[in-house]
């Protein structure tokens, strides 16, 4: 839980064991901290982006739950993360996602069709069905497909992002893991090759206290894991990972320093996993149900509402008509969806060679051909 601290800085604070906020419970401004100017208009469709993702986990869940869909992954209370990390990058950049970003596949453009389409692994699946659901990818976006190993993008981001630098562009690479993937020789790998060659490389920790079911505590020793930045070169910056205001400032520095060849930068966003792991998982089995209760009062969606009702920007109406759309496209793409068989089963022979080499043809006229008929005598 973070300590109600009242941080003095007017930029992301270099010491990493130091909670970077701007946004206090209430939706204030701490006295002390510049904020980052956001327009109006992004102000508001960063507060339908938090709502898009809080009321899809819900109503997805739920359709889990009755056997509609095999398996989802909730990221109550996470949202702000999602949305700060994707307000600072341009479309060319790439982002290389966990199991908890979809806010930030919907910002870039990811509609709810796609994503729903996704999680039944239907004809119009994007993936084609060859990953379970939430394991979403969006080439058109640059959002690169979620893998279950853990740690497993953190090297990828890397390679890609001084793919971008040799090819002489000032794009960057964010790529988003949980706490639990500091523990994996990836995360040394990938951070140790950015140090040393200062790849345009932003690696995010989503710190929600829990791997699974192991605790942040059995993860590391240290006091935070922004200060592992210091070893690898770079800077480590530790921040209120429900604070979308901080997050964005965040962000938006790591990235100018990455643009402008300085290098990577580590941000370890602290928050809390509200929900479960996954579908598959019963977090009452390991954890203390208070430790709920006391992020529900931290909630990312409220305090940026509050923000913006000091704004004059937020009302009940305005939010209501956001609820009703939102819904009204989930519907429509669950119907959809449902309505739509797999994938054509010769689809599997696609996107492995440019040309398709003579043997996977034949297996692939195999295929089509249907099953041979039974030898021997009266199907014995």
């Amino acid at each position: 839980m973070l300590a109600k601290g009242q941080p003095v800085s007017v930029s992301p604070p270099r010491n990493p064991d130091e909670v970077f906020s701007i946004l206090d419970e209430d939706g204030n401004v701490r006295k002390g901290v510049r904020a980052p100017e956001v327009p109006d208009e992004a102000c508001l469709k960063l507060y339908r982006g938090l709502l898009q993702v809080r009321l899809v986990d819900d109503r997805y869940m739920k359709l889990q739950r009755q056997g509609r869909l095999g398996f989802y992954m909730q990221s109550t209370g996470e949202e702000a993360t999602h949305f700060g990390g994707a307000y600072a990058l341009r479309d060319s950049d790439w982002v290389f996602p966990s199991y908890r970003e979809p806010g930030l596949a919907f910002w870039r453009g990811y509609s709810l069709t796609d994503f729903t389409n996704q999680l039944f692994g239907n004809c119009e699946d994007p993936v084609k069905g060859r990953q379970m659901p939430v394991h979403h990818s969006a080439r058109w976006l640059n959002f690169v497909s979620i893998s279950s190993p853990v740690g497993t993008q953190i090297p990828q981001a890397v390679g890609m992002a001084m793919a971008a630098r040799i090819s002489k562009k000032d794009d960057v690479a964010l790529v988003y893991f949980g706490e639990g993937a500091t523990s994996t020789g990836q995360f040394h790998v990938g951070m140790n090759f950015a140090g040393v060659f200062k790849a345009p490389c932003i690696f995010f920790c989503r710190n929600n206290g829990w791997a699974i079911s192991t605790s942040r505590e059995k993860q590391t020793a240290s006091k935070s894991f922004a200060v592992k930045a210091l070893a690898y070169g770079m800077p480590g910056v530790l921040v209120d990972g429900n604070d979308l205001l901080a997050i964005i400032a965040v962000m938006e520095d790591a990235v100018k320093r990455a643009r402008a060849g300085e290098g990577p930068t580590l941000v370890e966003a602290l928050t809390y996993r509200r929900g479960g792991h996954s579908s598959s998982d019963d977090p009452n089995a390991y954890r203390d149900p208070t430790e709920v209760a006391a992020w529900e009062a931290q909630d990312p969606i409220e305090r940026w509402r509050r923000y913006l009702v000091k704004r004059n920007l937020w009302s009940q109406e305005l939010h209501d008509r956001y609820a009703q759309e939102i819904t009204d496209e989930m519907m429509a793409a669950l119907k959809h969806a449902e309505s739509l068989g797999p994938p054509p089963v010769e689809s599997m022979f696609d996107d492995v060679f440019a040309e398709l080499p003579p043997h996977l043809a034949e297996q692939k006229a195999e295929c089509l051909a249907g099953p041979r008929p039974k030898s021997g005598h009266g199907g014995h």
